[in-house]
């Protein structure tokens, strides 16, 4: 290769899902065009040096809400994702049922908005209620690139098992994939309104309403309905030692199931309710401090039957938040105490401190959960999530000597707090490159609103598995 490019990443230990070597990097363009030994690579208009440092593929989160208020809009959390080390998010779009908004109709404006306020690469997920009429959009939807849909199977936001396997059919017959929040409503429901008549709503009671076993019972009729109707099943979130046993008997069976788990699965448990109280009131419920859960969790990834692991960043309104200090399931205006916690920017550090850093897990393991692997899932690969020539110049360089503390203070989103708070962190984001251009240099970001560009999402891969050491 004699013609000159545009960028060398020099020097540093490239990780991919399938192995770690010293090489360079040649970017021309949006692009990577070579990787191998430096003497091999052509003249380069500018040197990123990667020396002692480790060099991946962008990150992707895969699992973001991010909602159009001020504290949470385009704006805010992509300069959150970017200053966390994230190349690219996908964030769960949705529609307004008041208007009869169609599916690519959402699509539309939600592409407006991103591409206007966006830092970051962007894909979407769709979250589909118990609204009938949006079925219709559903092959459009897919052929607008938009290729993964959520349903709920519990809480205020579920859809019947009827609604759930009529969009199966349709979208696995497109193409696409279908999402589960897999939790038994009916169930959930029943307990929650049983705590509530027996004066059983401080925080630390809400664990309880949400048992174990119902997300295992969800999945497997997760499990059954995809096996039925021929659809990928991409069971988010997962939090439980049962959850996963069902989920490996289907991939034993060659099922085209799948799942993530999050960091407050792996590392937090139910106590934190004590202190955080409704800040830490998330679903599923943060599990029983033995262990068991957690210790499933972190065995499944390092055997390849959790494929990806995604923040679930949502971070409820903190004024809504603070009524579950009194009542955890109810405001006083009878209206539900929000789920979720803010966790877009602490996924990188804590995967690679956490899993690599303190547990050493391989670098390949961190490039399979949080790169390739989602990229796979949901229709990006091999644009996505690989280094590689012909892919997008998407990396990730993190120095591994660096050591930080997790502080809501220093974070760019809004919600001000973190489940992790002065949490110590092996390993600090030093670069990330996106589409060839610098994105983060040293904390500071490169680029401005309107950098970020859609993604049209294609058909599901199934993701790299097996055992990662």
């Amino acid at each position: 290769m004699s013609e000159r490019v545009d960028t060398i990443v020099r020097g540093g230990l490239v990780a991919t899902s399938t192995g770690e070597f010293r090489a360079s990097i040649a970017i021309r363009g949006e692009r990577i065009v070579a990787v191998g030994p430096d003497d091999t690579l052509p003249q380069a208009d500018e040197c990123v040096d990667a020396s002692g440092k480790h060099v991946l593929p962008g990150a992707i989160d895969c699992h973001v809400h991010l909602r159009p208020t001020p504290n949470d809009d385009w704006a805010v959390g992509s300069v959150a994702a970017a200053h966390a080390g994230l190349t690219t998010i996908i964030p769960f779009g949705a529609y307004d049922a008041e208007t009869r908004e169609t599916l690519p109709q959402a699509i539309e404006r939600w592409k407006a908005e991103a591409e206007r306020d966006s830092v970051v690469d962007f894909a979407f997920h769709y979250i589909l209620s118990n609204t009938p009429y949006i079925i219709d959009g559903l092959a459009e939807a897919i052929s607008m690139g938009v290729a993964s849909f959520k349903m709920f199977m519990t809480y205020d936001h579920r859809v019947s098992d009827s609604f759930i396997a009529r969009a199966m059919e349709i979208v696995g017959a497109n193409g696409g994939l279908v999402q589960l929040h897999a939790e038994n409503g009916d169930v959930i429901e029943h307990l929650m309104n049983k705590a509530i008549a027996e004066g059983r709503t401080a925080p630390t009671d809400f664990p309880a309403t949400c048992p174990t076993w119902a997300e295992a019972e969800a999945i497997n009729r997760g499990v059954l309905m995809g096996a039925m109707t021929d659809c990928p099943v991409y069971i988010v979130h997962l939090s439980t030692h049962e959850g996963l046993e069902r989920i490996k008997e289907a991939q034993r069976h060659g099922q085209r199931v799948w799942t993530e788990t999050c960091p407050q699965y792996l590392l937090l448990d139910e106590t934190i309710m004590e202190r955080m109280g409704p800040l830490a009131k998330i679903g599923p419920p943060l599990r029983p401090a033995d262990g068991v859960n957690q210790a499933a969790m972190w065995q499944g990834s390092e055997h390849g039957y959790i494929s990806a692991i995604g923040s679930d960043h949502s971070p409820g309104p903190p004024e809504r938040k603070k009524h579950g200090w009194a009542n955890i399931f109810r405001s006083p205006d009878g209206e539900p105490v929000p789920f979720g916690a803010p966790s877009l920017e602490t996924l990188v550090p804590l995967v690679y401190s956490e899993g690599v850093a303190k547990r050493g897990l391989p670098l390949t393991w961190m490039a399979r959960v949080l790169a390739e692997n989602p990229a796979r899932m949901f229709g990006l690969y091999p644009r996505k999530g690989v280094i590689q020539p012909g892919a997008d110049a998407d990396l990730l360089i993190i120095d591994p000597d660096a050591e930080t503390t997790i502080s809501a203070a220093n974070h760019h989103g809004r919600s001000g707090f973190t489940p992790y708070e002065d949490w110590n962190v092996k390993g600090r984001i030093e670069t990330t490159i996106l589409r060839g251009k610098v994105l983060l240099r040293d904390g500071k970001l490169e680029q401005n609103a309107g950098y970020g560009s859609f993604i049209h999402a294609g058909r599901p891969t199934p993701p790299i598995a097996g055992a990662v050491r």
